[in-house]
């Protein structure tokens, strides 16, 4: 089910997977990481916080039950993780694009769903 999900991360001028696009220096000496690796922080304290790559990460996310962890799979433009029985896709958007007040002013976000954002800017 997982797979089925599965789109790989380039919105918002990002991606995942390409080393490629890494400075022939860089490329040549580390692996390139994603640019979603790290903490993104929502309202009240909540966070998601992204490991791993490249292809396969971890995702934590922290809410006011306490942080739980998933794997998680790269696609095009997206991270898919299965949580509670659903699938949910993580993309790249602004503060507006979270439907949350709290955010509204951020530009740099990852988005799980409508009421489900967090930021780093």
């Amino acid at each position: 089910m997982l797979a089925a999900g599965v789109a790989v991360l380039s919105a918002c001028g990002r991606s995942v997977d390409s080393p490629a696009e890494a400075p022939a220096s860089a490329a040549s000496t580390a692996v390139v990481s994603s640019p979603w690796v790290g903490r993104w922080q929502g309202p009240e304290g909540t966070y998601l916080e992204i490991t791993g790559g490249p292809g396969t990460y971890s995702v934590t996310v922290q809410n006011l039950d306490g942080p739980r962890s998933f794997n998680a799979k790269a696609g095009t433009d997206t991270l898919v993780f299965e949580r509670d029985g659903v699938l949910e896709t993580i993309h790249a958007g602004s503060g507006p694009e979270t439907g949350m007040k709290w955010l509204a002013d951020k530009r740099d976000c990852l988005i799980v769903k409508t009421g489900e954002g967090y930021c780093r800017d």
